[in-house]
């Protein structure tokens, strides 16, 4: 964060001084900034290189959004980092209009629209080794414009799904779908889930030069050599399903809609997969048994989807528990009692350590660095497929996929906690959330 320090230290020395607290631990509480637009407008070259910094220290501190958000009498810069947002820096809402205004220019926005939201992006050369690919968003707010960046960063491709926290059980099972000639796979869970990432990992291994890929994304996310990306746009009329119709004349043997979201996309991707495509896409449902439900209000029938469905994955992220300051505990006979009005007494058994955050310099004393899945795999089989052809309710289909060996994301929360992955307190709060 040296950088940023400099940078304001010496373009802008000699003016009123704030203080910028660091969610990193760093601190510098005299950093200059003015207070007054003007001035800053001589230093226009200061204000691109901050954008910048913002950005970098973001993508260094693994952050996936950065908030600027205006308030009555300050800018508050925020990031996202492992899900939770972090105050990062509080600057002077005196330069708010600047920022935006370079952030605009780089999205390609109109600097003179400050009523409507508008969609932009851009890329940054952090070095000659990363580029950063940013989503941005700006809306109008009550006391300006509000504006965040969705950092993308192309390790995307470097996703294996060991490294995403699914246990062998369900990598087996993903793979057997991943074999058929044809059929459906889904991701489901709410915003942030990480269920684009998991179907660009699935992407990824079914990547070879003897098959066409086509994707349909809104946004493209993350480029991968050797696929097809097309971006939806509304605005010329290319939407998931019109985007489906025209793909079907490419000739693909597998294609990626990035999210099942009316009954015209379910029926011509429950149809694709029925003609001898593979399809991978993603659903907005609580759970994998609830995908079922989703699917029949869309106007899907039962036997469509009993036939085409392979697995359904539901998932969440919790945050990892830092390495280096997690501590253990045994779990009380108070703690196991309320486990067990959420848990299957048999998944907890006679375990009783556990750990939890406690905070140190390496993660910013948060005690978490990072995130792993949660996941269910729900393989459409035997007695599942039969509850989906007489339309069973969702909580029926979800008992009926454990007892033919479903894990359920709970479970699996537990088991990752009782290893030490992540905390209790952490996959409750997920569970609830």
């Amino acid at each position: 964060m040296g950088g940023l320090h400099t940078l304001l230290s010496k373009s802008l020395r000699g003016r009123k001084a704030i203080s910028i607290p660091l969610s990193d631990g760093d601190s510098f509480s005299s950093v200059p900034i003015p207070q007054d637009v003007g001035i800053f407008s001589e230093a226009k070259q200061s204000i691109i290189k901050l954008v910048e910094l913002f950005v970098e220290r973001a993508h260094v501190s693994r952050a996936s959004d950065i908030h600027i958000d205006p308030c009555a009498d300050s800018l508050r810069i925020r990031l996202r980092i492992d899900g939770a947002l972090q105050d990062a820096h509080v600057l002077p809402l005196s330069i708010h209009t600047e920022i935006i205004s370079r952030i605009k220019i780089l999205s390609g926005m109109r600097i003179d629209e400050h009523y409507s939201a508008q969609d932009g992006r851009f890329r940054l050369d952090a070095n000659p080794s990363s580029k950063i690919d940013v989503r941005v968003s700006v809306v109008p707010t009550y006391y300006g414009e509000n504006a965040v960046l969705r950092l993308l960063s192309e390790s995307a491709e470097e996703y294996t799904l060991p490294g995403l926290g699914f246990t062998s059980r369900n990598r087996e099972t993903i793979a057997r779908a991943l074999l058929r000639p044809y059929g459906m796979i889904l991701a489901t869970g709410p915003t942030g889930s990480g269920k684009t990432t998991s179907m660009y990992t699935l992407v990824k291994m079914l990547n070879d030069k003897n098959v066409s890929i086509v994707t349909l994304e809104d946004p493209i996310e993350y480029s991968i050599t050797g696929i097809s990306q097309i971006q939806i746009n509304q605005k010329t009329g290319l939407s998931f399903a019109t985007g489906l119709r025209s793909i079907l004349r490419q000739d693909p043997n597998i294609i990626m809609v990035g999210e099942i979201r009316d009954e015209e996309t379910a029926r011509l991707a429950v149809n694709t997969a029925l003609t001898g495509h593979r399809i991978l896409s993603t659903l907005h449902t609580n759970d994998a048994a609830s995908s079922v439900a989703r699917l029949l209000d869309m106007g899907v029938e039962p036997y469509l989807i009993a036939s085409t469905v392979s697995v359904v994955i539901g998932q969440r992220l919790v945050r990892r528990l830092c390495e280096h300051c997690k501590e253990s505990y045994i779990l009380s006979d108070a703690e196991r009692a309320s486990l067990l009005e959420v848990l299957p007494g048999e998944s907890i058994g006679a375990r009783s350590t556990f750990y939890r955050a406690r905070g140190c310099a390496k993660c910013a004393d948060v005690g978490f660095f990072g995130r792993i899945g949660i996941h269910e795999v729900m393989e459409v089989t035997g007695a599942v497929r039969d509850a989906i052809l007489t339309k069973e309710a969702a909580h029926t289909i979800r008992s009926i996929a454990i007892e033919a060996g479903m894990v359920s994301m709970d479970v699996d929360g537990f088991r990752k906690a009782a290893r030490g992955m992540t905390s209790l307190e952490e996959m409750l709060r997920i569970r609830y959330e």
